[in-house]
């Protein structure tokens, strides 16, 4: 093998061993990077549960509330009915 041979083969194999440890990082980021995206979407969903946990009983006040009011005018409707002249 001649001198020139032998430098390519070298210069060949540091840059396989400087590519091989540029493929580890970016397959340790990556890994990190779904691990994040796990745990960020977890805090999303374990917030968004517990303030509907949290604003619930306000939440069936409000609903119970439209609901009176809609029986109300209801009732105030059927009674402008009974009376043709109202009208």
């Amino acid at each position: 093998m001649n001198p020139n041979e032998k430098e390519l083969l070298e210069k060949t194999y540091e840059l396989a061993v400087e590519n091989n440890k540029m493929l580890h990082k970016i397959r340790r980021a990556h890994k990190r990077s779904v691990f994040f995206r796990f745990f960020y979407w977890a805090i999303i969903i374990g917030v968004s549960i517990g303030a509907f946990y949290f604003l619930e009983p306000y939440i069936k006040a409000v609903t119970g509330a439209y609901n009176g009011l809609q029986t109300e005018l209801s009732n105030v409707k059927s009674i402008v009915n009974k009376f043709p002249g109202l009208r």
